[in-house]
């Protein structure tokens, strides 16, 4: 397990990452694509955002779901932005 933790999970961090936002970014914004090849049996944000617009016309809570999701990637971003730069200057300061 320490093995794990010192080793292998530092240097597959971001790769993990990566992959997250893979997955993450297409199921906040991806409605055409759900809806043409699977029928859009699952219900993502960016389904639920289009039917407040376009089926329940209730564009104060589409407008609201949009920017709980823009304010959430924002602050993802910036805490990554954040931890990779202070791995970068540890790094330098290990050399």
């Amino acid at each position: 397990m320490r093995t794990f933790l010192r080793i292998i999970l530092p240097l597959t961090a971001p790769g993990i990452a990566g992959g997250a936002v893979i997955v993450f970014i297409p199921a906040l914004g991806n409605f055409v694509v759900p809806a043409v090849l699977g029928g859009a049996k699952v219900m993502m944000f960016g389904n639920l955002i289009e039917q407040q617009f376009l089926a329940a016309r209730n564009w104060p809570f589409g407008a609201a779901l949009a920017m709980m999701v823009m304010s959430v990637m924002l602050i993802m971003m910036i805490a990554h932005v954040i931890l990779s730069g202070r791995r970068g200057a540890a790094a330098a300061l290990a050399r």
